[in-house]
């Protein structure tokens, strides 16, 4: 999938784990309409998470390589997770973003997040051509 589409998707996914009550979306002030303001944070969120899953994620899953193997991959889980929580640190310095309240409930939410970039990797997939 292109950045584009993976914001997307990460932004719907966003979305979907905000009705955990233990994680919220502070939307962005900015445009005066409400919907546009919470679908504008959504995308900035899910585009600071793609960067950080790519970025931080791709170097603590090469190091964490033995772990992978030795959990049989469960590890990821709390990897996605600690990656879900940098990003709402990251947020949490302008009034605007993702805030997560508790550790473990960011193990289910990136669960559920996983599980959606999952689905839509299937979905979205090009089709080969024989």
């Amino acid at each position: 999938m292109g950045f584009l589409l993976r914001v997307v998707v990460n932004a719907f996914a966003i979305w979907i784990v905000t009705l955990i009550p233990a994680l919220q979306v502070t939307v962005i002030a900015f445009p005066p309409d409400e919907t546009l303001q919470y679908i504008l944070t959504l995308l900035i969120v899910a585009a600071i998470f793609a960067i950080v899953n790519t970025i931080i994620g791709t170097v603590i899953k090469v190091l964490a390589f033995p772990l992978y193997i030795l959990t049989l991959g469960l590890i990821g889980l709390i990897i996605n997770a600690f990656l879900l929580w940098l990003t709402a640190w990251l947020t949490h310095w302008w009034s605007w973003g993702l805030r997560v309240e508790d550790f473990w409930w960011g193990v289910v939410a990136a669960i559920i997040i996983s599980l959606i970039n999952w689905l839509a990797g299937i979905i979205l997939r090009p089709k080969k051509s024989s």
